[in-house]
C-alpha cells in the first residue's frame, strides 16, 4: 500500500517529520518498507515566464524562447508547440538532472544557443505521457522551484501490510492510525452532491439472487457525463501511489478506492441490456471477456454482475468489455458493493486474476463504506465530468450485518502487557481508531464493552483488543522485562522411553531405521503368502487412496520392509541391515476404531562382517539374526525365552525359522526368508528377518538384575557328549538340565553338535560343557563328579539320552 504525506494531511493534521512518522507507523504495526521523497533533487527546475517566442530560423518545428526567471533572462530552444508569450513554464536550468539520468547542458541547437530546457509533466516524472510542455498557473512566483510552488514536494510511504489489516488499504485507513498516534481528529471527506430531477430507482433496478455472497449492492445513475482527461491534481495524486491515469471517470473510481478503500466500478449505462443489475452465480462453463481482453471460463462458484441478459462484470475482480466506459459514454451507472471475501479470493486465485479491487475485497472491505464511497465518487464525477447525478441511490441491503461486541478488561490487559494500564487509557486508545467503547460499571475488573466497526474484521477476541492497545501505546514504549517461569522436568512415559531404547539398541547393533507409508495394497499379502483366513487379511480400507498399491492400512510391516530392501539392493547396496519400528492396524467391528499395535521388524542380508583383508567373506545366517534378537531381549532384561520351530508364518524358510515365546506368550518370529517370497519381491539374496511384537516386548521388559558376588575359588569343568533322538531340540535338553537344582553349577554351554559316522541314523550327538564353582570353598573332584552325575541321570531319565 502506497500513501503520500500530503494526501494524509487532507484528513489529519500531521506535524511529524518524515522520519518520525515512518518510525511511528512501523511501531504501530504498519511497517514502512520504503520511503521516497517526491520532487527531491529538482530544486533547479524553477518557475519562469516566456517573454518572447520566435520561430527557429533554421528549423520549422523549433522555437526560440526568451525566458525570464525573475533575476535573469535566458534563451532556450523548445520543440513544443503549446506555448506562447506570457505563459508560465517549468525551466530546467543548466546542470539539472532529470529522471532517466538526463543532464541538462548548455548547447547550440541548429546554431541557436539554448541555456536550459522547458519541461513537460512526463519529463519531470509527474505523469507517464504528456502533450507539450507544462503550462503553470500565472500567479506563481518567478524563480521559485516548481515542485515547491505547486505543492508537489511530498513523501511517499510504501507500507508492508499484513493480510489481516484491510482497513489500512486506503489513505483514510492509514490517516485513522495516524490520528490515533498524534491525538488529532480524523476528518472524513463529506460528499456535496447536487442531485437532478431524475430518480435512480426510476431508471434502473438491482436484484441480489445470492445475499450470502453479496450482502449489499448500491448503485447511482449519472447522466450526461463527458469522458476526457483528468485534471493534473488527480493524475498526480494517482501516479504518486503507482496508478496510471486512464480517463476522468475511471480515475475517480480509482481515487475513491485509494482514498476510502472501497472498490467501485463504472458501467456504460446505455450498454446494459434491460437497464438493470442482477447479482447471481455464474453457470458452469460460461464464457466471459474481461476488460483485459481475456476470455474467462466460469464456474458455478463465481459471482457475476449481470444485466437483463447476461454477465457484465466479474464481481469484485474485474469488469467486462461489453459494458466498458469509453470516449462515447454519456450515462454511467456507478457500482459500490460488499462481496463475500472467500468467494472473491476463490475466483481470483482460480483465474489467476489479482487486481486492486480483488486485493481489498478478498481481505474484507467495509460494508458501511458502500454508500459513502458511492456518493463521494458521484460528487467528483459531477464536478470533473459535468454529469447530472440522479436522485438517491438504489441500495439493496437484505440483511444488515451485525457488528460484533467484545469485552476487554483493564485487569487482563495489564496482566498480558506486563505493566499497569487503566480503564481510561484503554477506552481512549480504542476510541481513537473508531471503536465505540462503553464502561461496564457493574463489573469491578475495569471491563469495557467494545463495539467492533465493520472495517476491522480482524478484531474477534479480547486478546485482539489487547494487542490494539499495545500497538497504539507503541511497542517501543512497553517496558522490557525478563519473563518469569517455573521449569519442571518431566520424564517421558515408560512406553515412549522403551520405544527409544529399542530404536537406540537397533542402531547400536548396526541397523539403519526406515520409515514407510502406513498403507499398502492387498496384493502385498498375496506376495507374502499370507493365508486367506489369516486375521491380517481384515484390513482397514482407505476411502480415497492415492492408488491401488496404497489402498489399505497395513497389518504387518513385512511387505514395506521387503520392498525397501529390494530398492536398495537394486542400487547395489548389497550389505543391508534395516529395521522399522512402527504401528500396524487391525480392523475391528464397524462400530469400533481399529486396534493399533507397535511392531519391530528387521531385514539382514550380505556379509556378516565388513569387507576387509582380515575379515572372512561369510554371509550372515540364521544365527546372526538370532544374535540380534538375543541382544534386544538382553537389553530389555527379558530372560527364559523359548525358541520353537513350529510357527504359522509362510514367508519364512520352513527349516530355518522359529517362533519366540516367553512362557506361553508369543513375542514374535524370526528366520530366513522363503526363497519363493524373496523371488516375488525381486530379492536376489538370501535374507534374514524377524518380526517382533513391540507391545509384548515392552510389557515383558524390566526384569530385575540380581547381583552375584564373584567367587575367589577356581572352577571345574566337565564335558559330556550325549546321544539323543534327532527330534529332541537343544532347548528341551537345557530345559531338562535347568530343572535340576544344583547349588554350585555356574553355567551350561552346548559346544558341539554331531551327526554322521559313528552316530546311528535318526540320532545326534550333543556335547555339553558344565562349569562348577563354589563361593566359599574349592570344590573337590569327587564332589563335582557327584553333581555332574545328577545332570547325566536327568537326561537319561527324561529324554532317553545315552552318555557316549
Amino acid at each position: 500500500m502506497k500513501v503520500t504525506l500530503n494526501w494524509l494531511r487532507d484528513y489529519v493534521d500531521v506535524d511529524l517529520s518524515a522520519e518520525d512518522l515512518s518510525h511511528r507507523l512501523t511501531m504501530a504495526g504498519l511497517e514502512v518498507d520504503a520511503m521516497e521523497r517526491l520532487g527531491e533533487g529538482f530544486d533547479s527546475v524553477i518557475v519562469a515566464r516566456l517573454a518572447d517566442v520566435q520561430k527557429h530560423p533554421d528549423a520549422d518545428r523549433l522555437t526560440v524562447c526568451k525566458v525570464e526567471t525573475g533575476s535573469v533572462t535566458q534563451q532556450v530552444v523548445c520543440g513544443a508547440t503549446n506555448h506562447k508569450p506570457g505563459d508560465f513554464v517549468a525551466l530546467a536550468q543548466v546542470g539539472t538532472v532529470l529522471p532517466g539520468n538526463f543532464k541538462i547542458k548548455k548547447s547550440k541547437i541548429r546554431g541557436q544557443e539554448s541555456c536550459g530546457m522547458l519541461c513537460s509533466t512526463s519529463e519531470l516524472g509527474l505523469t507517464e505521457t504528456s502533450e507539450g510542455i507544462l503550462i503553470l498557473p500565472p500567479d506563481l512566483d518567478l524563480g521559485k522551484p516548481v515542485f515547491q510552488a505547486l505543492g508537489l514536494k511530498d513523501i511517499m510511504y510504501e507500507l508492508g501490510l499484513t493480510p489481516n489489516r484491510p482497513d489500512c488499504l486506503s489513505v483514510v485507513g492509514v490517516a485513522r492510525e495516524v490520528s490515533a498516534m498524534v491525538d488529532a481528529p480524523l476528518q472524513l471527506p463529506v460528499p456535496n452532491i447536487v442531485e437532478g430531477q431524475v430518480k435512480t430507482a426510476d431508471k434502473t433496478s438491482v436484484v441480489i439472487e445470492d445475499p450470502e455472497l453479496c450482502p449489499r449492492y448500491a448503485a447511482r445513475l449519472i447522466e450526461k457525463v463527458t469522458i476526457g482527461p483528468s485534471p493534473d491534481w488527480l493524475v498526480q495524486r494517482l501516479e504518486a501511489v503507482g496508478m496510471r491515469s486512464i480517463n476522468n471517470v475511471v480515475d475517480i473510481t480509482n481515487f475513491v478506492m485509494m482514498e476510502l478503500g472501497q472498490p467501485l466500478h463504472a458501467f456504460d449505462f446505455n450498454l446494459l441490456r434491460g437497464r438493470r443489475i442482477v447479482v447471481r452465480r455464474a453457470q458452469d462453463g460460461d464464457k466471459f471477456t474481461t476488460l483485459d481482453g481475456q476470455v474467462r471460463t466460469l464456474m458455478g462458484v463465481d459471482l457475476m454482475i449481470c444485466d437483463g441478459e447476461g454477465p457484465v462484470a466479474l464481481a469484485g475482480v474485474m469488469g467486462g468489455q461489453n459494458s466498458e466506459v469509453s470516449d462515447d459514454t454519456t450515462d454511467i451507472l456507478l457500482e459500490s458493493a460488499y462481496f463475500n471475501p472467500v468467494t472473491i479470493r476463490r475466483t481470483s486465485k482460480r483465474l489467476g486474476l489479482h487486481t486492486e479491487s480483488s486485493h481489498r475485497f478478498e481481505r474484507g472491505a467495509d460494508v458501511d463504506m458502500v454508500p459513502l464511497a458511492l456518493d463521494r465518487a458521484a460528487a467528483l464525477i459531477a464536478e470533473l465530468a459535468g454529469g447530472e447525478v440522479a436522485q438517491k441511490q438504489v441500495d439493496v441491503y437484505p440483511a444488515e450485518l451485525v457488528k460484533r461486541t467484545v469485552i476487554i478488561t483493564a485487569c487482563h490487559t495489564s496482566e498480558v502487557l506486563g505493566f499497569e494500564v487503566d480503564v481510561a487509557d484503554i477506552k481512549q486508545k480504542l476510541s481513537s481508531i473508531g471503536i465505540k467503547c462503553s464502561l461496564l460499571v457493574e463489573r469491578r475488573d475495569g471491563a469495557i464493552n467494545a463495539e467492533i466497526p465493520n472495517f476491522r474484521p480482524d478484531l474477534e477476541r479480547e486478546i485482539d483488543l489487547i494487542e490494539e492497545v499495545a500497538r497504539l501505546i507503541g511497542y517501543d514504549r512497553i517496558p522490557v522485562t525478563m519473563p518469569v517461569s517455573n521449569l519442571t522436568c518431566q520424564r517421558l512415559p515408560r512406553h515412549f522411553m522403551l520405544q527409544r531404547q529399542l530404536r537406540d539398541r537397533m542402531v547400536e547393533l548396526g541397523f539403519a531405521e526406515i520409515i514407510n507409508y502406513s498403507f499398502y495394497g492387498n496384493a502385498s499379502l498375496d506376495l507374502l503368502g499370507v493365508a486367506e483366513t489369516d486375521a491380517r487379511r481384515q484390513s482397514v480400507q482407505i476411502l480415497n487412496p492415492l492408488n491401488e498399491e496404497q489402498s489399505v492400512m497395513r497389518t504387518t510391516l513385512m511387505p514395506s520392509l521387503l520392498e525397501t530392501a529390494a530398492r536398495n539392493l537394486a542400487y547395489r547396496c548389497e550389505d543391508l541391515a534395516l529395521f522399522e519400528l512402527r504401528p500396524v492396524f487391525q480392523a475391528c467391528d464397524a462400530s469400533e476404531l481399529p486396534t493399533e499395535r507397535l511392531r519391530l521388524a528387521a531385514f539382514l542380508c550380505g556379509r556378516s562382517e565388513p569387507q576387509g583383508w582380515a575379515q572372512k567373506d561369510i554371509d550372515c545366517d540364521f544365527f546372526d539374526i538370532k544374535g540380534v534378537v538375543e541382544q534386544i531381549l538382553q537389553n530389555l532384561k527379558i530372560t527364559d525365552v523359548r525358541w520353537v520351530m513350529a510357527h504359522d508364518e509362510a514367508y519364512y524358510h520352513p527349516g530355518k525359522s522359529c517362533a519366540i515365546y516367553k512362557g506361553e506368550q508369543l513375542i514374535g518370529t524370526m528366520g530366513e526368508l522363503h526363497p519363493e517370497v524373496a523371488k516375488a519381491f525381486d530379492l536376489n539374496r538370501t535374507a534374514m528377518l524377524f518380526d517382533l511384537d513391540a507391545e509384548v516386548l515392552m510389557a515383558l521388559s524390566g526384569g530385575t538384575v540380581k547381583f552375584q558376588p564373584l567367587s575367589r575359588y577356581p572352577d571345574m569343568q566337565r564335558d559330556s557328549a550325549f546321544l539323543l533322538d534327532d527330534s529332541i531340540s537343544a532347548q528341551q535338553v537345557f530345559d531338562t538340565l535347568n530343572q535340576v537344582k544344583l547349588k554350585d553349577l555356574e553355567s551350561l554351554v552346548l559346544f558341539d553338535v554331531y551327526r554322521g559316522e559313528g552316530v546311528p541314523a535318526g540320532k545326534k550327538s550333543l556335547a555339553i560343557r558344565a562349569c562348577y564353582r563354589a563361593l566359599d570353598r574349592t570344590l573337590k573332584d569327587e564332589q563335582v563328579q557327584n553333581i555332574h552325575g545328577k545332570l547325566v541321570r536327568a537326561l537319561e531319565k527324561e529324554l532317553g539320552a545315552e552318555l557316549r
